[in-house]
């Protein structure tokens, strides 16, 4: 089996309370008795995009584990990709940050679902070409997880919903052509859910800076609760390409 750690939303800045959590959820999974696949972060790896914050986000996500990322809204893909990557600048500094990688037995496609300069996402078309590539190229008998930031379906919060992923109809062709695609993994919402898109499992991180509370939780508080403890997914992909979730939260 492949076992994923997945978490989101970690929004390192200059403050000690966002490393503080990171550090916490990184400390936890480096001292599990097993070897876990891959961790992977779906995106808001800075709060601001700055260099400066992706160096401590680079130091903060080293792990003996593999650890796989995708950018988020408040993420800077120039600074993203040279900064966090250790990758030479882009032609383009502009071009979506697409990634592809090999984990045990399955594929996983980290797409750049942000639209830089606003909060809400898309798969553009240059993304959706690359997707369908990797799709294509990629063996029917060998498992995919489709990984961005931005969830593609509503999820019944009126301020999420407002700033999901719009546009998803190439992406939910594009999974409806290929039955090896076992399921989408976001974050975004700073909030645990589970739903489906184009038939599939649909798993949303929680958020490690800070929970969202639901519309039945909220009251006259701000949605965003900072003093719920980061919470960690993972997911488990058996031999028969059924995802099971797990949600752990830590406590340091």
């Amino acid at each position: 089996m492949l076992v994923l750690a997945h978490l989101s939303d970690i929004h390192i800045d200059d403050s000690p309370r966002s490393a503080a959590r990171a550090r916490s959820v990184l400390r936890y999974l480096e001292a599990l008795p097993f070897d876990l696949d891959a961790v992977l972060v779906t995106g808001d790896i800075t709060d601001h995009g700055l260099p400066r914050e992706y160096e401590l986000a680079r130091r903060i996500l080293t792990s003996r584990h593999p650890v796989l990322t995708c950018p988020g809204n408040h993420d800077d893909r120039a600074a993203y990709r040279e900064v966090l990557l250790g990758e030479p600048a882009a032609e383009d500094p502009a071009a979506p940050v697409n990634r592809v990688r090999r984990i045990g037995r399955a594929v996983i496609a980290l797409c750049d679902s942000t639209v830089p300069g606003t909060s809400p996402g898309r798969l553009d078309q240059d993304t959706c070409a690359w997707l369908a590539d990797v799709l294509d190229e990629t063996p029917a008998d060998t498992p995919v997880l489709i990984a961005f930031h931005h969830p593609p379906a509503t999820l019944h919060h009126p301020f999420i919903d407002g700033i999901r992923q719009f546009d998803t109809e190439p992406l939910a062709a594009l999974v409806a052509a290929h039955p090896n695609v076992v399921g989408l993994l976001c974050g975004h919402a700073h909030t645990a859910a589970a739903t489906t898109f184009a038939g599939r499992p649909l798993l949303v991180a929680p958020g490690v800076v800070s929970t969202l509370r639901l519309p039945w939780e909220q009251g006259a508080e701000f949605m965003l609760d900072p003093s719920h403890p980061p919470t960690v997914a993972f997911h488990v992909l058996d031999e028969d390409n059924r995802l099971t979730t797990h949600y752990r939260t830590v406590m340091d």
